[in-house]
């Protein structure tokens, strides 16, 4: 069976769902007893109570910090972190301490908890609350990195993440909470580290992250009317990433486009990329084409912040690059 659910909702009916089948998993945040800004939280006190949908001080460092000794000790925590761009004043407790105790201690110690967070921009909300941070991320052995496009995978790979038996941070997309689609109910887990196919086409690979999966299948199907045909992949978890879907698309396009609303410089395309060149280096007939942010803060101004963000008409222009095409 399935249900319409916005994404939002899917990610508090996933929640829900394992708070019932586990009483060690608990809730905690910021204004999680009202929701939090996105409603993600909305009606889990309601039915937990307060010890166990926490609501915690203005305090990032605190809030990951208390998360990582009641897993330590035993516990599933789901904490939330108000804006990636916030993650910052949590890092030492995930980077430091999360991502490296199970390493440190020989396997005696193993932090079994769940890191929320919500990027991306398009809201007006400006330079310091818009970010795409999650190459930083990436690139800390240690954390298992997610980034769901839609709602039913927004429940998946949560559902995935609360079972996991080291930290995983998941990256919600804020433009993203409100959009509905079909979920499965119950909730199943989707597997970690585990791609999908959005589209086959046989000219182009377009790898897109979260919110630029939906771009990238809008400019497929614009392209599709010129007789280009675009093979749309979602990787859905960025480490570990699902090279081999990536890599076996590629050896039969020849070319590949990597999409995300990140900052372009330093951005996880860039290490798709390298990952596809050195696999399948052979295979590609043209450069690997990449999409991005402009390499600068996030504008407040609304046809400014319109301008910096990458969509779809970024991504038709890489594909039609890659083909040797004047993109018009």
């Amino acid at each position: 069976m399935t249900r319409e659910l916005t994404y939002a909702k899917a990610i508090s009916t996933t929640i829900a769902q394992a708070m019932r089948a586990d009483p060690d998993v608990f809730v905690l945040g910021e204004d999680v007893s009202a929701g939090g800004p996105f409603t993600t939280t909305a009606g889990l006190v309601e039915e937990f109570g307060a010890a166990r949908v926490i609501d915690t001080p203005i305090s990032e460092a605190a809030i990951c910090g208390v998360a990582v000794g009641a897993a330590q000790s035993g516990l599933r925590p789901v904490l939330e972190i108000m804006y990636v761009d916030f993650i910052t004043l949590a890092l030492d407790q995930l980077v430091n301490q999360a991502a490296k105790a199970h390493f440190m201690s020989g396997g005696q110690l193993t932090v079994p908890m769940v890191l929320r967070t919500q990027g991306g921009a398009g809201q007006r909300a400006a330079a310091q609350h818009s970010q795409s941070l999650e190459a930083w991320l990436t690139h800390v052995p240690g954390l298992t990195v997610v980034m769901p496009s839609g709602a039913a995978d927004a429940a998946g790979l949560l559902a995935a993440a609360m079972t996991a038996p080291g930290p995983v941070v998941v990256v919600e997309n804020k433009v993203l909470y409100f959009r509905r689609e079909p979920v499965p109910d119950p909730v199943e887990p989707i597997p970690l580290g585990r791609a999908a196919v959005r589209r086959r086409g046989r000219d182009v690979t377009v790898v897109a992250l979260s919110r630029m999966v939906g771009e990238a299948l809008a400019a497929a199907e614009e392209l599709a009317a010129e007789g280009i045909e675009v093979e749309v992949i979602d990787p859905r978890t960025l480490v570990p990433l699902d090279l081999d879907t990536v890599v076996e698309s590629v050896r039969r396009t020849n070319r590949l486009v990597v999409a995300h609303e990140a900052v372009r410089h330093g951005g996880f395309g860039a290490e798709v990329a390298a990952a596809v060149q050195h696999a399948a280096f052979d295979d590609l007939d043209a450069p690997v084409e990449r999409v991005g942010a402009p390499f600068q803060p996030i504008p407040l101004s609304p046809p400014l912040e319109d301008a910096y963000l990458p969509g779809a008409a970024e991504i038709r222009s890489a594909v039609m690059t890659t083909l040797g095409r004047v993109p018009v």
